[in-house]
């Protein structure tokens, strides 16, 4: 069994350490003025995770695939553990450097180079957003990896192959995937209170909450959110619910994003002032007082950097360019609502169809009804599609921060051609559907021709080779 897996997931490891490079070249690339702002602080993690996690991990896949015959099966159980932890340690290093830009501690900016600089290391380590992201993340690839295994055992029960081998990776597997699935739900819900703390306006627009309701606040169950009038269309709620979830109180108070935005008015105003005095300072101004200004209001700068994309005067912004930069920090809702929705359905279907597994796995010892593992089969691409939305809510409900409070999106990108942008986008989606098309054409190969292609002689199609 653990030949069989790990080679389907050997396939899986090659395509994403090929995907998974490009993005280290992403940030001199693209994102030339966010790696020069906050280089010191994102590139201790991404170092760490290059030369430590990566070279763990992929020493370790080696002797994993390798080392059959050359390793005890103790030490072949350690390399296999091995390679779990440095896979999780890349995670936790990249989620490090993320969880910066989710909610930037551990540093501060340095007037005098124009650059972030990191001031505790262990903060910047420890950060909350960045803690709680890996553990949601880790466990979202432990339900992912428990849903393939699952629905390829289904589909060889389907096929009446294998079947001993099928049911024991069937019962693994639902098992597994009901304890990480409901560890998910407990870590997905840390999550949402720590987003609450740090995120107000993305926790806002997850809910498409525009006012702020008396506590406990009403729950949106669907809803469909106009972003152009700031309110909801429609919406169906669940009275006293969000407050509940989000605070798990019943007296806190959940602002919503018309007050938010109210109060980032303030912050752009103030923000303004710190990049006036910043733009005197780097004149050469060293006057006491525009450096005792600076200090004063430097913790909304990054406010005061919105302007520049509305006005070049950011000294003189109007009262509506000030609004404006207000506004542009709520987050596009609609999407952010609807697909924060879609990854919790989906979560909530692998659920329930891991507790039916399981249960089958339990209490029934024969064949269990088509119709079950017909829904284990069209459920593999469930967990990915929850990934890409949950991801798509974690990094477009941030915006318009690259970090957030600190550097806008706008500022932090390359300058760069249209037709530089074109052609690499161009050559990158091409690449990637031929490894996606790779990618594919192995793992259905490989998945079909299940454990008879570890060529031991006791499985299905080798049976059929041998009676022939």
């Amino acid at each position: 069994m653990t030949r069989y897996w790990g080679k389907l997931f050997g396939i899986n490891f090659a395509i994403g350490v090929l995907t998974g490079l490009t993005m280290e070249f992403q940030f001199g690339t693209n994102w030339a003025y966010y790696s020069q702002y906050v280089g010191d602080i994102f590139g201790t993690p991404l170092a760490i995770e290059g030369l430590v996690a990566f070279m763990l991990e992929s020493t370790f896949i080696g002797l994993f695939f390798f080392g059959w015959d050359k390793l005890s099966k103790k030490q072949h159980v350690f390399s296999t553990f091995c390679l779990a932890i440095g896979s999780s340690l890349s995670a936790l290093l990249i989620l490090v450097a993320n969880g910066y830009m989710q909610h930037p501690v551990g540093a501060h900016f340095n007037y005098a180079n124009m650059r972030m600089e990191t001031t505790n290391l262990l903060q910047l380590f420890l950060n909350p957003m960045a803690q709680i992201g890996f553990a949601h993340t880790i466990l979202a690839g432990y339900v992912t990896g428990a849903v393939f295994v699952l629905g390829i055992s289904a589909y060889f029960l389907l096929k009446g192959r294998d079947v001993e081998f099928a049911k024991r990776s069937f019962a693994i597997a639902a098992g597994f995937g009901l304890v990480t699935s409901i560890m998910l739900a407990y870590v997905g819900d840390a999550n949402g209170v720590a987003v609450f703390k740090n995120q107000p306006e993305k926790l806002a627009a997850i809910e498409a909450e525009w006012t702020t309701q008396a506590a406990p606040a009403s729950f949106n169950l669907i809803a469909w959110p106009d972003q152009a009038k700031q309110h909801n269309d429609f919406a169906v709620q669940i009275p006293g619910v969000l407050g509940l979830i989000v605070t798990h109180s019943k007296n806190q108070q959940i602002p919503g994003l018309q007050e938010l935005a109210n109060q980032n008015e303030v912050k752009v105003r103030d923000g303004m002032k710190a990049l006036t005095a910043l733009d005197q300072i780097r004149q050469g101004n060293n006057n006491p007082a525009v450096i005792n200004t600076f200090n004063q209001y430097q913790s909304d700068l990054g406010y005061g950097m919105l302007l520049e994309q509305i006005t070049p005067d950011v000294a003189h912004a109007t009262d509506a360019q000030i609004h404006q930069a207000a506004q542009n920090t709520i987050p596009q809702v609609f999407w952010v609502f609807w697909l924060f929705r879609v990854m919790i359905g989906v979560g909530v279907l692998m659920l329930l169809m891991f507790v039916v597994s399981f249960g089958i796995s339990v209490f029934n010892k024969a064949q269990a009804p088509r119709w079950i593992y017909r829904w284990a089969l069209y459920s593999i691409p469930l967990p990915i599609i929850a990934c890409l939305c949950g991801w798509f809510v974690t990094e477009n409900g941030r915006q318009p921060w690259t970090i957030y409070g600190v550097l806008p999106t706008n500022l932090s990108s390359s300058s760069l051609y249209s037709g530089d942008i074109i052609a690499s986008f161009v050559t990158f989606m091409l690449l990637y559907t031929l490894l996606f098309i790779v990618e594919m054409y192995l793992m259905f190969k490989f998945a079909r021709k299940g454990p008879s292609s570890i060529h031991t002689g006791r499985y299905h199609f080798e049976q059929l080779q041998g009676a022939h």
